[in-house]
């Protein structure tokens, strides 16, 4: 029979024990994916919500699967960051609501053009955007046209890093491409790309790396091939222990060529799946043959698949506290 000394020490212990993982929650990042459809992860889901322990939320390539200003999922948004000027990222056109269409082909039938959902977004959220390359010039330019202010278009290129709300953010380089299409245009000019069959050039595309006031340091890769600045950079020089990593395969890199990046590039403590382009999940279950699946079955590291409307929260280890599946 234990002493009432015992029992104490005990007690104490148990308190000690859970006040630590109350605490660690508390500086724990929350990762929110904003997709199609509830619960599941689909084929043009990229948006991401990070939200740093001091309460600072980031908001990653809104692209298609955010329903505007007004989607409820949304909260507020203090920065938001634009990987490259692609349709799917910034958000040529958006859902109306969640779950329209199917999680293969969602309704995202809603225009956003010539602006953006990106810039839709920010007007009504008073949000900064941070890019790379010749992006900050075109989003202060919306932004002025639009009645914002265009000094809420903030530049960071490679080499350097810019702190917003306490996060520090610098970008890294991703192979890619970045025209601009003609769409988000007005006037003679557009008409002309129009008829040269070509875009605009807003500099090359980029990824980022986050590192939270909690310690966690994030790579998200952007759409993006093998890159050296993945060992050299990420790996080497930020030690990202977390990575959003995209795999669709075709216009970015695949699931064999990601699990090279994650496995023998980069070496995180965890990967966040990203841009698969497909319907990867059923009930919240990674579909067998996927892409999706490919990569978790090559990847070292756990591999968490970011189903809509799900938080998972991450300590400074890349440890996944809470909402992973």
């Amino acid at each position: 029979m234990k002493s009432t000394a015992s029992r104490l020490a005990l007690g104490l212990a148990a308190g000690i024990a859970l006040a630590g993982a109350v605490q660690a929650n508390e500086a724990a990042v929350k990762v929110t994916p904003l997709g199609s459809h509830d619960g599941e992860f689909c084929s043009r889901d990229r948006a991401l919500i990070f939200e740093d322990p001091n309460g600072t939320r980031i908001l990653y390539d809104a692209g298609r699967t955010v329903a505007g200003p007004d989607d409820p999922r949304l909260g507020d948004i203090d920065v938001m960051l634009v990987s490259h000027m692609h349709g799917d990222h910034v958000g040529d056109q958006r859902i109306a609501r969640t779950n329209q269409g199917s999680c293969g082909s969602p309704d995202t039938s809603v225009s956003s053009l010539p602006q953006s959902n990106t810039i839709d977004i920010a007007l009504k959220k008073e949000s900064t955007i941070v890019t790379g390359s010749e992006m900050p010039a075109f989003f202060a330019a919306k932004l002025k046209d639009s009645g914002g202010d265009p000094a809420k278009s903030q530049l960071v290129r490679f080499g350097g890093s810019r702190d917003v709300g306490g996060v520090s953010i610098t970008t890294v380089p991703a192979a890619h491409s970045n025209g601009l299409s003609p769409s988000f245009l007005t006037g003679p000019l557009a008409d002309y790309l129009v008829a040269a069959g070509v875009g605009a050039s807003v500099g090359p595309p980029t990824g980022y790396v986050l590192t939270f006031t909690n310690g966690l340091v994030v790579y998200l890769s952007g759409d993006t091939g093998i890159t050296a600045e993945q060992r050299l950079v990420v790996n080497e020089y930020y030690g990202a222990k977390l990575v959003v990593m995209n795999v669709g395969d075709t216009f970015t890199t695949g699931p064999r060529e990601a699990a090279y990046v994650i496995n023998d590039l980069v070496n995180p403590a965890a990967v966040i799946v990203s841009h698969a382009n497909e319907a990867a999940t059923e009930g919240g279950k990674v579909k067998e043959g996927t892409r999706t699946a490919t990569f978790q079955e090559l990847v070292s590291v756990p591999v968490h698949v970011p189903l809509s409307g799900r938080t998972m929260a991450f300590n400074q280890a890349a440890q996944c506290l809470s909402g992973c599946n």
